[in-house]
């Protein structure tokens, strides 16, 4: 992922650098491993301990040798064994190169996601926070961008916490399916290695064991991942699409902060252009884009080609970088947005009170009328107070049918906005506990 995507934290998890660390955790836990079944000397576990590193100078060196091999594993053990010795023998022991990259990889995820659910925390906290803060705050829902019936915004941003909920248990999930490692040897038959050395090795990284490895840990895993992170993308798409729409001129009900001397537009001064939340949608393509590439990775020739290692170079640093970035521009977009509730009012007037169409079409078949009837009229009454830009409250009293079963009275109790937003108590408590 290019730089002005990239926040420094999870940057740091897809380096050059952490990466070959991870590699060297997962070769000493092997070393570890060998040394408690006895196959590598306790001398020798201390050497090899105190002198491997990975810094500038082992980088240097790994891409040296990757020049020559053209094998990054061969060459990333070579560099570590030249800062060891005659005991650098004993790393690498018995495992392929799949032990160490598949293995390392599920902790580099780890690392990423423990990143990425500490966002997704805080923009429930947030959400939670903006639901209870606006409860009461009325604005017209819409369906197909047409005037539905009255919300409130708190009601909006209860629907967009359930969701992040259940993003929250899609990537939790996808954590614990893709945490397995491997330490089976070259076609997982532990030619080799023993299976105990895997158990040990990998209890120490606080990894689980692939059941039935092949030479790889099964893409299916990492499939799994990409689906909830574009998921994850997605919904966050859906919530500034939204924000975008209600900053539009004609709506204006919601914007997206505008810090000062921020700029909106070169041509245009008075521009102020809902940017982040646009960005925000440019980037759920890029991570979405990396889920069929992940798709395909399950499948590979017979007990693995190496058709996977270049795509996930790619789409896994990418994806959970580009949601790390969109969850937290938009984290930012929640504690600054701002909310314009006279405008609200002023729009659900738009309409009307067209709004109240699916009340009276309630009481009309109450009062006897069948439902086809009583749509009938109500439908007829709409469109005329649509058409003239007249009341529709005036309309339906003007109707001989319509008076005829329901009053002034009547249709006072039933022109109530509220009730439409009544039993938000209850939805609020399904969803908040």
């Amino acid at each position: 992922m290019i730089e002005r995507y990239t926040r420094e934290e999870i940057g740091r998890v897809w380096s050059d650098r952490n990466r070959f660390q991870k590699w060297l955790e997962v070769e000493l836990a092997v070393c570890r491993a060998w040394a408690k079944v006895g196959k590598i000397p306790r001398e020798a576990l201390r050497s090899i301990e105190q002198k491997v590193r990975i810094d500038e100078e082992t980088l240097k060196k790994i891409k040296e040798y990757e020049r020559v091999y053209k094998h990054e594993v061969l060459a990333f053990v070579s560099a570590i064994a030249d800062q060891v010795g005659e005991d650098g023998r004993y790393i690498h022991l018995g495992i392929t190169s799949s032990d160490v990259i598949d293995t390392a990889l599920a902790l580099q995820i780890r690392e990423a996601l423990e990143i990425i659910l500490r966002d997704v925390d805080l923009i429930l906290e947030e959400l939670k926070r903006l639901a209870y803060q606006h409860k009461d705050t009325l604005m017209m829902g819409r369906t197909h961008g047409i005037h539905a019936e009255p919300i409130t915004l708190g009601l909006k941003f209860a629907v967009w916490y359930d969701e992040m909920r259940r993003n929250r248990e899609r990537i939790l999930r996808a954590k614990g399916t893709v945490t397995y490692g491997k330490i089976s040897g070259a076609v997982g038959t532990y030619s080799n290695v023993p299976p105990e050395v895997e158990r040990i090795a990998l209890e120490d990284l606080g990894l689980k064991p692939e059941p039935a490895s092949t030479q790889i840990v099964h893409r299916d895993r990492h499939a799994e991942l990409l689906a909830a992170l574009a998921i994850t993308a997605s919904s966050l798409e859906k919530f500034a699409t939204e924000i975008r729409h209600l900053q539009r001129t004609e709506v204006l009900e919601v914007l997206e902060p505008f810090t000062e001397g921020q700029r909106g537009s070169s041509a245009m001064p008075h521009k102020r252009n809902p940017v982040h939340s646009e960005r925000i949608c440019g980037l759920a393509r890029v991570i979405r884009s990396g889920l069929i590439p992940a798709l395909e990775n399950v499948v590979l020739w017979h007990e693995r080609d190496i058709s996977h290692s270049s795509v996930e170079r790619i789409v896994l640093p990418d994806a959970t970088i580009a949601l790390d970035y969109i969850l937290n521009l938009f984290l930012e977009i929640l504690k600054g947005l701002e909310v314009n509730r006279e405008r609200m009012i002023r729009n659900m007037d738009l309409s009307h009170g067209l709004y109240f169409s699916s009340r009276v079409l309630v009481a009309l078949t109450e009062r006897g009328l069948s439902r086809d009837r009583a749509y009938d009229l109500v439908q007829r009454c709409a469109m005329e107070s649509w058409k003239r830009g007249k009341d529709f409250k005036e309309i339906l009293l003007e109707d001989p049918e319509v008076s005829k079963l329901i009053s002034k009275e009547d249709l006072d109790r039933i022109f109530d906005p509220w009730d439409f937003v009544k039993h938000r108590d209850y939805i609020f408590k399904r969803v908040f506990g």
